[in-house]
């Protein structure tokens, strides 16, 4: 489950557009921050993805991906052009493929390797999708099989793509727009593939191509609704919609550390999901956000804010250069604790403070939010300034939030915990197998 926002320049501040975007994934899954830089690759010469290997292009751009261990995809990612995509799984009628192909986190690289502009790179998808599928587990630990849609976005442009095994529509968001565990698009779309709507009809989904709503007739009806796909869509749409025409890096940044109220409690009930997500009980409960990323898309020189660590709500977004890279980012996490991980160091803080979240999360909330402002301010004020000036910036920031983070757990772990029975004995069986360190 994740969730992706755009802020075109038409509805943020300063007529610079902004992105953002949550990855949810099992606990475990450790996601780190990769750079790989411009290359040149031999002709005829072939690319392996996650599964299946596809012929490579002669060059490929540089990245800077959020991405899970396990895979060679990514959840989301910026390349050196200013380009932009996040991806999202989708549930329909029609079975996602369980076949070895390409995964959604697949596809949203290769683009982002491949391509400049938001319209080329959402062809690239397009090409892929039409000749080697998606599908394939999504999962390091267990098994999830879905479908995908995309936010694609730069300085000037931003487009929606939902796919449903071949088939596609997409549409150009014109000033603010978001994606979720569900389809947005209803009977409105720019560009579609050609059998999207006869192949509904056929299959029954739809009772005329007249009155076809890709969102209503392919969706459907569990993960849907018990992923609650709709509702928090509704509620970053809302949160972009209401600031139209001012929305900050800062305000993005709230959007996706969103609670529904004031006296959140992530130890409550087994339905419960939300932007923020935390993992608890149950078959719902099974993900969390390990991972957020928000981008100033700045033509001249976008900056990327990310965690690089679970639960935005317990983390700090530093600041990236795609031009300022690479930077010393520790060791890439695994399934199991690792302390020179940045993710993994910052778990021991994540889950800690979950067991009283409302006590223990006020003891550095407010020096969370201080530093983070510090460092967007900071960001934004070296636009102009060189790439050793702004990459070493980037590992002060990197260096002050990890100091920081060691310190809010030593306080964290002060307050009494307050333990209930089904979240505990879900974690329980979580750290376990991670092989975390005793608190």
């Amino acid at each position: 489950m994740c969730d992706t926002l755009i802020a075109t320049k038409l509805a943020a501040a300063n007529n610079v557009a902004i992105f953002g975007k949550n990855s949810d994934r099992p606990p475990n899954e450790g996601q780190h921050i990769a750079y790989f830089p411009a290359q040149s690759h031999p002709a005829g010469s072939a690319l392996k993805c996650t599964y299946i290997d596809i012929p490579q292009v002669e060059k490929t751009h540089a990245v800077l991906l959020s991405k899970p261990f396990w895979m060679w995809g990514a959840e989301m990612g910026v390349n050196e052009h200013g380009l932009v995509i996040g991806n999202e799984a989708i549930f329909s009628k029609i079975p996602a493929n369980k076949k070895p192909a390409l995964l959604g986190m697949d596809m949203l690289r290769v683009a982002l390797e491949r391509a400049v502009a938001p319209r080329e790179a959402m062809q690239v998808i397009i090409d892929l999708l039409e000749e080697f599928g998606q599908g394939g587990n999504c999962v390091q630990d267990g098994e999830l099989y879905y479908h995908n849609s995309f936010i694609i976005a730069n300085a000037d442009d931003a487009w929606v793509l939902e796919t449903v095994d071949q088939q596609w529509a997409a549409r150009q968001a014109k000033d603010v727009y978001s994606i979720s565990n569900c389809l947005t698009i209803k009977d409105q779309w720019d560009l579609a593939s050609p059998n999207l709507v006869d192949l509904a009809v056929k299959k029954g989904f739809a009772k005329s191509a007249q009155s076809f709503n890709l969102a209503r007739d392919y969706s459907d009806f569990i993960f849907t609704t018990f992923g609650k796909g709709r509702n928090r869509r509704e509620t970053t749409f809302c949160s972009l919609d209401e600031q139209k025409g001012k929305i900050t890096v800062e305000a993005m940044m709230g959007a996706l550390r969103h609670h529904k109220n004031k006296n959140f409690d992530p130890q409550a009930g087994i339905t419960e999901v939300d932007v923020c997500m935390h993992s608890g009980f149950g078959p719902i409960r099974v993900s969390q956000s390990t991972a957020s990323m928000v981008v100033y898309l700045d033509g001249a020189a976008p900056i990327i804010f990310a965690t690089g660590t679970a639960a935005p709500c317990t983390s700090v977004f530093k600041p990236m250069w795609m031009d300022a890279m690479p930077l010393n980012l520790g060791t890439i996490p695994a399934s199991t604790y690792d302390a020179s991980s940045i993710y993994w160091a910052h778990e021991c803080l994540h889950r800690a403070t979950i067991l009283n979240y409302s006590e223990r999360v006020k003891t550095y909330a407010s020096e969370r939010d201080e530093m983070e402002k510090r460092f967007t301010q900071g960001a934004l004020k070296l636009t102009k300034t060189s790439a050793k000036e702004r990459a070493d910036f980037a590992s002060q920031c990197f260096r002050e939030a990890a100091q920081a983070e060691a310190e809010w757990l030593k306080r964290v772990e002060q307050i009494p915990a307050r333990k209930r029975f089904l979240h505990s004995l879900a974690w329980n069986s979580v750290n376990q197998k991670a092989k975390m360190p005793s608190p």
